[in-house]
């Protein structure tokens, strides 16, 4: 009776799970809306890289000399700003070694018109309600971050220059109680309130919400009184037939090579084949959701994820060959079970160090 109780117990919890990953599976495949949300399908919610949808790859260099790794960071955060101007999601930039910006643009862009704007030196302007123009990036000497000691909110501090001082003494003075905008390529960035008249040389701009995003706001300030110059050395014009005509094919490829997997996984193995189908299929199905969090796939990666689901497989048949031989030698089932695992485990985990080890080598190695 006993036996009977646990037997029902574990039908309806694996009936549960089952049911569960083929919903999972539908939804990630098909997508679907619910009292007005979407849940959009892998296929729409997965980025793409440039090879899938075409676009423009622009390498930047930073040409001045003797540059920290302060600079490069705040260049890029002013190219960024300078990309996310063109209103296009799923954009890129990214630092390669110690003086070089990548910028990845998905779309038809015009090329050369790209690489002008992102070639410019950033232009910093505060301006007052009217439009006229009040300090520039010259103006300022440093941009930081701190805390308000009364509402212990971010704010950004302003270091000016001597010339700075007396033009933002003149411009709060005319602007008390009113906005002062400040802008970085015509991009407005913040838009504080002038409190009081500042003569000091020193000001604080509030608004921040958090302490990353005032550090944000300084490094753009610096970033526009910084004048670096960048040269582009590398322009790629990715077309989107490619992706076009060989996406669907690399699905239906993949989805081919799964099958065939599945198929072998049940007929060689019948009902822990079948276990192990349903495994992989939930393994896919929380692989393809990390990379909707944050990752662009590109051919490679749609190459790296079948090898995984294959790898995966691998650790499947190790214990199902395992439990054979034991249930060969006359043990019983949950013995036999047990055993497998146990003698499969170093095998598995031998080839899973293995491949975290190369993936390390390659991270930090490979271009």
């Amino acid at each position: 009776m006993k036996k009977r109780h646990i037997k029902g117990r574990s039908t309806i919890l694996f009936s549960l799970i089952l049911i569960f990953i083929v919903v999972f599976a539908y939804i990630g495949s098909k997508g679907v809306e619910i009292a007005g949300w979407e849940f959009k399908s892998f296929n729409k919610a997965i980025t793409k890289g440039l090879d899938l949808q075409g676009g423009v790859s622009v390498l930047m260099e930073i040409q001045d000399e003797d540059i920290s790794n302060e600079d490069v960071q705040k260049t890029r955060q002013l190219i960024d700003l300078r990309v996310n101007k063109l209103g296009v999601a799923e954009t890129s930039v990214t630092v390669e070694g110690d003086r070089r910006i990548r910028v990845e643009i998905p779309g038809k862009y015009d090329s050369k018109d790209l690489v002008d704007s992102l070639s410019k030196t950033g232009n910093l302007t505060f301006k007052d309600e009217g439009g006229n123009e009040l300090l520039n990036g010259s103006d300022v000497a440093e941009a930081g971050t701190m805390l308000n000691s009364t509402t212990n909110a971010p704010v950004v501090t302003l270091k000016l220059t001597d010339e700075g001082k007396e033009k933002f003494a003149e411009a709060t003075k005319n602007n008390l109680k009113k906005k002062i905008y400040i802008y970085m390529d015509d991009e407005k960035i913040s838009e504080p309130t002038v409190d009081s008249v500042i003569s000091g040389g020193e000001a604080i701009i509030t608004g921040s919400k958090t302490i990353d995003e005032a550090k944000n706001l300084a490094g753009l300030i610096n970033a526009g009184a910084l004048p670096v110059t960048v040269k582009a050395i590398q322009i790629e014009n990715v077309g989107a037939q490619l992706g076009a005509e060989a996406l669907p094919n690399a699905i239906k490829a993949g989805f081919i090579g799964i099958g065939i997997i599945f198929i072998f996984m049940i007929l060689y193995y019948r009902v822990p084949g079948f276990i192990a189908c349903i495994a992989l299929t939930l393994y896919v199905c929380l692989t393809l959701l990390v990379f909707e969090a944050d990752v662009a796939l590109t051919f490679p990666g749609i190459a790296a994820f079948l090898l995984t689901v294959g790898m995966a497989v691998d650790a499947n048949v190790l214990i199902f060959e395992r439990v054979r031989e034991e249930l060969r030698n006359g043990m019983s089932v949950k013995s036999a079970v047990d055993k497998g695992f146990d003698n499969a485990l170093s095998s598995i985990i031998d080839s899973n160090v293995t491949t975290i080890i190369a993936a390390l080598v390659l991270y930090f190695m490979g271009t």
